[in-house]
């Protein structure tokens, strides 16, 4: 699951990127507001940490600007302000949950893992299915009707990212955003690489499920 972090406070950003990548999270930060927006519009994050004083655009006007843009992204706001005026313009203004600093890094982590239920992002313990197809979050096995087979972690990762989005296009573009980074200098070539690994193990594991070209646009998991 990707997170981007917008926290102008570098020693706090850091500490907290660390303790999210050690529980599995794919982490981007930012140290202002301007350029938070410009990562949160790319719209390939799973959930944005917020703080709501940031140099150059603060974060109320952050997020109104990624809601106008109709992007869904549960929101979590950081703020150093207690008051219940500030918590309700905060979740007015489009939050999804609200922390005030100082706060435990395991309340965060409680309050992703909820949103990203909420969400649907964790099913059935780190199982996603799709058909006769299921994924192992945490073991990396990937089960079809007759066999299973372990992926790597690009694999798994990619696959995900189809299994969140069954039946629905998936660009060329979107993936190398999500799976390599916002400043990936990946190409088109190594999606084309791991998409041809996947349909080799879809075919020993013997599942209904494929990974379908959609010419000039990216691919389609369907059956």
């Amino acid at each position: 699951m990707k997170i981007l972090l917008v926290e102008d406070e570098e020693q706090l950003a850091e500490a907290l990127s660390q303790i999210l990548r050690k529980n599995k999270y794919e982490v981007d930060i930012t140290y202002n507001g301007e350029d938070g927006l410009d990562f949160a519009l790319t719209g390939i994050y799973d959930v944005i940490i917020l703080d709501i004083m940031l140099p150059k655009l603060d974060g109320i006007e952050v997020l109104k600007t990624i809601r106008k843009e109709n992007i869904s992204t549960p929101v979590i706001f950081l703020t150093a302000k207690g008051e219940i005026s500030d918590k309700v313009k905060g979740l007015n203004s489009g939050a999804d949950d609200y922390l005030v600093k100082p706060f435990s890094t395991e309340e965060l982590l409680a309050r992703i893992k909820a949103l990203t239920r909420r969400k649907g992002e964790i099913i059935n313990d780190d199982v996603l299915s799709y058909k006769d197809l299921s994924l192992n979050l945490s073991t990396y096995e990937l089960k079809g009707s007759k066999n299973k087979v372990k992926l790597t972690l690009k694999e798994l990762e990619i696959l995900k990212y189809f299994l969140l989005r069954p039946e629905k296009v998936v660009s060329k573009e979107d993936l190398i955003v999500k799976i390599w980074g916002y400043e990936s200098d990946a190409e088109n070539n190594n999606i084309e690489v791991y998409i041809s690994f996947l349909r080799k193990k879809f075919e020993f594991i013997k599942t209904q499920a494929k990974i379908s070209t959609i010419r000039g646009v990216g691919y389609k998991l369907e059956v």
